[in-house]
């Protein structure tokens, strides 16, 4: 086997968790065969499909911009493994693709990013949520290296990632809008801080459960650096005070959206009650969701939080 053609079919080998996918490429010829002619029989002439005068038995024979319409139509698993068919079918598909989901893959995550980011380069959206620990530094590194027009990025549970991740992304992603790092729990607020000054789009941001990273510091970052931010997540990041949450007020005029859950250092902004309806003072309607160890019997009853919930 040669070079180029391993490289072409890693991929599929990688979307098969490692076992022999030929005979389900021909399953899902006849899958797409039905999506993209309602059932595949009309027209048909000896099990294949005609079409302007073509006939269509295999995969080779399916036009490039017929292939465009039914990858839109199928799973992500299904479109990795039309990309491995040949050379062609892998810079139509690379060049048309816009989102792509790999959390259906268990074990090899971290080696199908590398070998597919070089190839999908106009990527807009791209999940990688994990339910055990794949993702290394040098994968975020390859999809920084390559995934410029990237907008949406889910990264959520990769404990194995550290600040090199978000350093790549500064440099590499400055247009994303949405960023879901929640568990990355080896994240620092200096890497966060820094991702701010690059990324200045975001308007979601997901930090639940980034307790090393979510800090006064980061949201200072923050608020100098995105304001055009619409929610951000903060649960149970015990390092947020009340610096870091005016920083926020005040820099982040599109706040909506804002959760503060078991961030229990917040205190100072229920002492100072003026100080914590700057949200409201600067136009900011912002929604705060707040978890019962921060909110006792006695902050249930300040007058504060009675005017930020619109209760009389």
């Amino acid at each position: 086997m040669t070079e180029t053609r391993k490289k072409e079919t890693f991929p599929r080998e990688m979307a098969g968790e490692g076992k022999a996918r030929s005979e389900d490429l021909n399953l899902c010829f006849e899958k797409l065969m039905m999506l993209a002619f309602g059932g595949g029989k009309s027209g048909s002439s000896e099990g294949g499909v005609k079409m302007e005068g073509a006939v269509i038995t295999e995969w080779k024979d399916i036009p490039v911009e017929l292939l465009l319409r039914i990858v839109s139509l199928v799973d992500d698993r299904t479109v990795i493994m039309a990309s491995g068919v040949c050379s062609g079918w892998r810079d139509a598909i690379c060049m048309g693709l816009t989102h792509l989901c790999l959390s259906w893959c268990k074990n090899n995550m971290n080696n199908l990013v590398l070998s597919l980011a070089p190839k999908f380069t106009k990527l807009q959206t791209l999940v990688l949520r994990q339910d055990k620990p794949q993702l290394e530094d040098h994968a975020v590194e390859t999809i920084a290296s390559y995934c410029h027009d990237l907008q949406d990025l889910d990264l959520s549970k990769s404990f194995k990632l550290s600040d090199l991740s978000l350093y790549a992304l500064a440099h590499g992603c400055p247009n994303l809008t949405k960023l879901n790092i929640s568990g990355c729990t080896a994240f620092s607020d200096a890497g966060l801080e820094f991702l701010t000054e690059f990324c200045r789009k975001l308007k979601i941001l997901n930090l639940c459960g980034c307790v090393k990273g979510a800090t006064d510091r980061a949201l200072q970052g923050i608020g100098r650096n995105c304001s055009q931010l619409q929610s951000l997540n903060l649960g149970w990041c015990e390092n947020v005070g009340d610096v870091g949450v005016m920083s926020l007020a005040f820099g982040c005029p599109d706040l909506r959206t804002l959760d503060l859950c078991g961030c229990v250092c917040i205190t100072g902004i229920f002492k100072f009650g003026d100080d914590f309806l700057a949200f409201h003072k600067i136009g900011c309607k912002v929604q705060i969701s707040l978890s019962y160890h921060v909110g006792s019997e006695t902050l249930r009853n300040n007058p504060i939080l009675r005017i930020l919930y619109g209760v009389a």
